[in-house]
């Protein structure tokens, strides 16, 4: 793959980084000087606005924070790990300097990266939007609703897509209706200003009001999921549900070798039909993976590639929902090639229903489908009215849908 980078933002990376050279002095918070922001906004092209005139007065910046696109540079720089920080100076990391001479490389650190950048450049303050709260989410949302789509999107669309991703963890019912639009529009405002910042890098494309990821931009977000060029290495993963009685419950699915534990956890819950409430864990046999939280010490799922542990005919444990307990065994099974016109992660074969969350466990399950059963048990409306359906018939152990299955892959990349 050699994809053209035309991208405003590396190019001011690089400048900036080159102007670092051997090291800069900051302020006693660590920041830029308002000296060197002088000279680096004309320098790199940033935009900026120092100072402003309104009427009689000029409103002069009086912080090197306040210069939203050169921040953007400077922790753009700093996510490249070409610069840090190290007491009241910015010097350059020496060994990643490299970097400067592969301006591809150097895109896809940044886009890799873009998902930690927003408190760079959004509004803060009494303005500030649950979108700058929840950026790695929000972001990812809108560059997953372009990759899905066959063309450009409203923006509009990206902007309700957005809303809806960023308020799910919080309770709103309350706000009033002023609350509410003052809500609304400052999401919407970072979110424009998140599709600016991705045209900047070049990863999209902003015309009549539409968003359209540029090819750079695909290519990112085929590495971001996990999903392979043609020729690419490909595993056939069975993923079983253990300890279930009756009917096994287990799923195939073509998926790259190379994906990411983390990319690997969505595909697992999508394809078995579980909703993600909850924490997981893998484990290859000595070590546990799972998401960087410091109580848990898991090593960083995100960095860890399906194939650097397994091979062909080796097993790995997946734990979900630490209070149900939910093992499941993955098996490489066999090992093929992406083709050109092969969509993945895909299920191709599957067997019975998942079971519900929260139902207690493989023994809560094994009641809850033998209280199903007998109309005439004590809790059987109590279950029926549990699984929210009005008639019991309705929840079938057995079902499996393969399209659903898909379907659902589709929606949680």
């Amino acid at each position: 793959m050699d994809l053209a980078v035309k991208s405003e933002l590396v190019e001011q990376v690089r400048a900036f980084t080159e102007w670092v050279g051997a090291g800069r002095k900051l302020t006693q918070t660590g920041r830029i000087t308002l000296a060197d922001a002088k000279t680096l906004v004309p320098l790199l092209g940033t935009g900026d606005v120092l100072e402003q005139t309104i009427g009689d007065h000029v409103y002069r910046t009086r912080s090197s924070e306040r210069l939203s696109y050169l921040m953007l540079v400077v922790e753009c720089a700093k996510a490249a790990r070409l610069v840090r920080k190290t007491g009241q100076r910015l010097v350059p990391v020496k060994k990643n300097q490299t970097l400067l001479d592969d301006p591809q490389k150097l895109w896809f650190a940044l886009f890799t990266e873009f998902d930690k950048l927003g408190e760079a450049f959004l509004h803060g303050g009494f303005s500030e939007s649950l979108l700058r709260r929840e950026f790695a989410h929000g972001s990812r949302a809108a560059l997953a609703s372009l990759y899905g789509a066959d063309g450009p999107v409203p923006i509009a669309s990206l902007c309700m897509t957005v809303r809806s991703v960023v308020s799910a963890p919080y309770i709103l019912d309350d706000l009033t209706e002023f609350q509410s639009e003052m809500l609304r529009s400052t999401n919407d405002r970072d979110t424009k200003e998140t599709l600016e910042v991705l045209r900047r890098l070049g990863a999209v494309t902003l015309k009549n009001g539409s968003a359209e990821l540029t090819e750079l931009g695909r290519s990112g977000m085929r590495r971001i999921l996990g999903e392979p060029e043609a020729g690419d290495p490909i595993y056939q993963v069975k993923i079983t549900l253990l300890e279930i009685e009756g009917l096994p419950v287990w799923r195939r699915v073509l998926v790259p070798a190379a994906i990411p534990l983390d990319r690997l956890h969505v595909v697992i819950q999508a394809a078995m039909g579980w909703e993600n409430y909850h924490l997981h864990y893998f484990l290859d046999g000595k070590t546990y993976y799972g998401e960087a939280e410091p109580e848990l010490q898991y090593r960083d799922e995100r960095k860890v590639r399906l194939d650097d542990l397994v091979k062909p005919g080796d097993r790995l444990e997946y734990n979900y929902d630490f209070g149900d307990s939910w093992d499941h065994e993955i098996l490489i099974e066999e090992a093929t090639v992406a083709t050109s016109d092969g969509r993945y992660p895909r299920c191709i074969a599957g067997q019975a229903a998942c079971p519900p969350e929260d139902v207690g466990g493989t023994g809560g399950y094994a009641r809850l489908i033998q209280i199903l059963g007998e109309p005439g048990h004590p809790e059987h409306q109590d279950v029926v009215g549990w699984l929210g359906l009005d008639d019991p018939g309705r929840f079938d152990p057995a079902h499996f849908s393969l399209e659903e299955a898909n379907q659902r892959l589709t929606a949680r990349r």
